[in-house]
């Protein structure tokens, strides 16, 4: 387990399940935690290959701080099918501020673990990462 800049270590299943969505496309999205009492990064969901968008942004919970990431199809301008792995930092505003406080300090360093990350987001509701604003963010 590496140890995050601000003292949360990554679990090892985080990364493995990372570069399985960006190799082998076997989940649509991954939504983690930091356990704050075992003070690491851990998965706490895991989206099948055929879930929407829907779907992912319902599983991220309305008042706590989470890190995602979701593998994101869509269409260039000419025509040309393609993917962007998204991180999203959700950060809503009711969350409590010490959890923001530790999401924020352990993203940078949680971040660099997941390799292959091409667009990033951070959002504190729901319209700040919405499909349009992937797109808008991925061409």
């Amino acid at each position: 387990m590496a140890n995050a800049a601000s003292g949360m270590a990554v679990h090892d299943d985080c990364k493995l399940k990372f570069l399985e969505l960006k190799t082998k496309r076997t989940y649509r999205f991954i939504v983690f935690k930091i356990e704050e009492k075992q003070k690491q990064v851990i998965v706490e969901k895991l989206g099948e290959p055929t879930d929407s968008y829907e779907v992912f942004s319902a599983s991220l919970p309305a008042n706590e701080c989470r890190y995602a990431v979701y593998d994101f199809d869509f269409m260039t301008e000419e025509n040309v099918p393609r993917s962007r792995i998204v991180f999203i930092a959700w950060s809503p505003d009711v969350s409590k501020v010490r959890s923001k406080m530790i999401y924020a300090s352990s993203k940078d360093r949680f971040k660099r673990e997941l390799d292959g990350i091409q667009v990033e987001l951070q959002a504190t509701d729901p319209t700040e990462m919405g499909v349009d604003v992937i797109r808008s963010r991925t061409n």
